[in-house]
């Protein structure tokens, strides 16, 4: 979704943060290297990569730890062997078994266990978070599940970069959505509860709310979260400084740096921070990355870096039940919802049906509201404000089903949701080849931090069939199909199995 040319920030902050933190002065910032004493990094190339055939594709397959580099596994768990690290630096890492062995400040920690719950750091959070927060803060390419703990990665590691004396922002996260970007500041206000860390949520705002942007003091929160757009246009008005931006996230990094998605905009902010900045750490976090995304990020990381990955196969969720439901007509996927899935699935959780079209949102809703059935409908048509309201009910448990396009596929965290219905199979137009990342994206709603989850994808006619087998194809995995649409005992078997009944 592009940024609409209206914006808000939203300031967050402990009570602590300001009567602490305001009378500390903001020392001068370094002068800016000229442009042709700064190493050729990310943004230096842009032009070149646009023009340049033939890019090296990265092998992400061939990956494997190497010794040599000294980057371990999660050594507790020996038989998982799906995540891969590998490191172009003699940097020695060592996986974090407990929060405590990344020294972080007692504050933080606090945040950790008494505010966030957490016990120990997961799988991916116990390779990456010591390459994230160990100098010499070498920039990381991520990917790893949906629901395995990514955004804990980077919220941590902005959070301990960030001086809390310094009251100019420090570090920057770029996401696709208002919605996602909305939901991390969420999250990183929870973990800095203790810091005094303060935030703004840079993201579109109805004209109703808006604020012109000569109008704005300038930026002195700590950590800036929003949408590329929004965050570009900050900078050129010159109310976001970055000259103490140490660290620099792109959450749902394929999307950001994809040809069709938001790469010219994420290229220029990381050239302006960079032109001022000596270094700034690069994150870039996604739970896939097309080849066409992993060839470019290979040419443009330059220097020392490191990589982590898991396999393509081994990508579809475990705790994820997928089926594969066949219908002779659109009316009866309707049909499939009210009296097989939701005579069942309502008393397990929450719901989330993905639809390709806005038409096919409103038309859904319609029927499930003539139906009898309290649903939502989210997309990018309505008002910025009645999408925060929609997101804001479902998360507080009001709304027991959200129908939702492509908006809501990447990042929405909401551990209640069980179910994920496929209305429409992801697509990519104008070919109508399967969109593999999106349906990653989206069976990852469910099931989140290894809770389970199932996944009923409709298929409607020859068409949805071979994008089914692709998808199946794709992933190297098999997809069990419900024999008889029309049947209750065939739907109920499916959700024990899928663990919830």
């Amino acid at each position: 979704m592009a940024d609409t040319p209206t914006e808000v920030a939203t300031s967050t902050s402990t009570e602590t943060a300001t009567s602490t933190a305001t009378s500390v002065e903001v020392p001068p910032p370094q002068q800016p290297k000229p442009a042709t004493e700064l190493p050729k990094r990310w943004a230096d190339i842009e032009d070149e990569v646009a023009e340049e055939k033939g890019v090296p594709e990265l092998d992400v397959g061939s990956l494997a730890i190497d010794e040599n580099k000294k980057i371990n596994k999660f050594l507790d768990e020996p038989e998982d062997s799906n995540i891969k690290a590998v490191s172009s630096s003699d940097t020695p890492y060592t996986s974090a078994y407990t929060f405590e062995e990344l020294n972080l400040s007692p504050e933080l920690l606090k945040g950790l266990y008494v505010e966030m719950k957490f016990e120990k750091p997961s799988k991916i959070q116990a390779i990456s978070l010591p390459m994230i927060v160990t100098p010499p803060y070498l920039d990381l390419i991520a990917q790893a599940h949906n629901g395995s703990g990514k955004t804990t990665c980077f919220t941590l590691g902005m959070l301990s970069r960030v001086d809390p004396k310094i009251q100019a922002p420090q570090a920057l996260c770029i996401c696709p959505t208002r919605e996602l970007a909305i939901q991390n500041q969420e999250v990183l206000n929870k973990m800095g509860k203790h810091t005094g860390i303060t935030s703004a949520c840079a993201v579109p705002m109805d004209s109703s709310n808006y604020i012109p942007i000569n109008k704005r003091p300038p930026i002195t929160a700590q950590v800036v979260i929003g949408t590329p757009g929004t965050i570009k246009k900050w900078m050129s008005s010159k109310k976001l400084g970055v000259s103490y931006v140490k660290i620099l996230v792109f959450d749902e990094a394929d999307q950001m740096l994809a040809e069709d998605g938001f790469r010219d905009d994420s290229l220029r902010i990381m050239r302006d921070i960079e032109r001022i900045s000596s270094h700034c750490q690069v994150l870039l976090f996604s739970a896939t990355f097309n080849e066409a995304v992993k060839n470019f990020v290979a040419k443009i990381v330059k220097g020392n870096h490191n990589q982590l990955f898991v396999k393509k196969e081994e990508l579809s969720l475990e705790s994820v039940k997928q089926y594969k439901v066949k219908v002779p007509e659109e009316l009866s996927k309707i049909m499939v919802i009210k009296e097989r899935i939701f005579e069942f699935g309502e008393r397990l959780g929450q719901t989330i049906i993905f639809v390709r079209t806005k038409n096919s949102a409103s038309m859904l809703h319609k029927s499930l509201v003539e139906l009898g059935y309290d649903c939502t409908t989210i997309h990018g048509n309505l008002t910025v404000d009645d999408r925060d309201k929609i997101v804001k009910e479902f998360k507080d448990g009001l709304t027991q089903v959200l129908i939702s396009t492509d908006l809501l596929s990447r990042g929405f965290d909401q551990q209640q949701v069980n179910l994920v219905i496929n209305y429409d199979l992801p697509v990519k137009y104008p070919n109508r080849e399967p969109d593999y990342e999106v349906y990653l994206h989206r069976i990852g709603r469910a099931g989140r931090f290894g809770r389970k989850g199932a996944v009923f994808n409709f298929l409607c006619g020859e068409a949805d069939q071979m994008i089914m087998s692709k998808i199946e194809n794709h992933f190297g995995a098999k997809v069990e199909e419900v024999a008889d649409w029309r049947s209750e005992e065939e739907f109920k078997s499916a959700l024990k199995s899928a663990g919830l009944l």
